[in-house]
């Protein structure tokens, strides 16, 4: 085993430290996707794959508890990054599934309490 510099050590220790003491700082945020009788499941599976990269069973459960709860919780994540997935909800489209959907969907961005 090859001996190591006690600096170097020490080195990377300080590192690894600083970077958990800036993660620990940033504020974390909610991207809530709220519900409405205009648009499908298959709709909010789709959506949420293509924005979020979500598995089939995760937006599945997500689309179930949207539709029972009013609301539900799509990501986590920093504020910019938040409140772009929000926008990429509110404009994904209408759902072509359903003749009298004229839009998007409707998502908040809230702190993480």
């Amino acid at each position: 085993m090859p001996d190591i510099p006690e600096t170097q050590i020490l080195t990377e220790t300080i590192k690894e430290t600083e970077t958990d003491e800036i993660t620990a700082l940033v504020p974390m945020y909610h991207i809530i996707l709220l519900d409405d009788d205009d648009h499908s499941y298959d709709y909010v599976i789709e959506m949420l794959i293509d924005i979020f990269g979500h598995s089939e069973s995760t937006v599945y459960e997500m689309a179930c508890e949207v539709d029972a709860k009013g609301r539900v919780i799509v990501n986590t994540t920093h504020k910019e990054r938040a409140e772009l997935k929000r926008d990429q909800i509110q404009s994904y489209g209408a759902d072509w599934r359903i003749s009298h959907c004229k839009g998007s969907m409707s998502a908040m961005v809230e702190p993480v309490e």
